[in-house]
């Protein structure tokens, strides 16, 4: 996922990746490994350009694209195969309906309550959090 993500970047696509805010081995929303996989890609992510933010209001699952200011796809597909073409997870697609400024408008919202991922804090990830999701790296095409 990190080199699509990468290229979407590069391709004009991908402007902002938000990922709940947790902290290793404390409260965690979701998942600590997923948590801790997520941030070893931070700093790749970060010098492709990609603009990370950690959602600090609570748990977002939701995956959110809009284009263009007509077209949007909102569901909970998870950007990798095993999303993509074995389980077949929902999400919709929405061309030209009034609906995509209220999407747009709410993903502003959320955005406003994140906290931008700074290279400062990626710098400063507690030690155990890096040691974890580097590991994890080997895995994760597995998870």
């Amino acid at each position: 996922m990190l080199t699509e993500l990468e290229q979407a970047e590069q391709s004009i696509f991908l402007e902002y990746f938000i990922i709940e805010e947790g902290y290793m081995w404390g409260r965690i929303p979701d998942k600590t490994y997923a948590y801790a996989l997520a941030k070893s890609r931070y700093a790749s992510l970060a010098d492709a350009g990609v603009k990370l933010y950690e959602c600090t209001p609570g748990f977002v699952h939701a995956k959110v694209f809009v284009s263009d200011d007509c077209k949007t796809v909102v569901g909970a597909i998870n950007l990798n195969y095993r999303s993509l073409y074995l389980y077949f997870e929902c999400a919709i697609y929405l061309y030209r309906v009034p609906r995509i400024r209220d999407i747009a408008d709410d993903f502003n919202a959320m955005l406003a309550q994140c906290q931008e991922v700074t290279a400062e804090n990626i710098k400063n990830e507690k030690i155990s959090c890096k040691v974890v999701g580097s590991l994890l790296k080997i895995v994760a095409p597995l998870m």
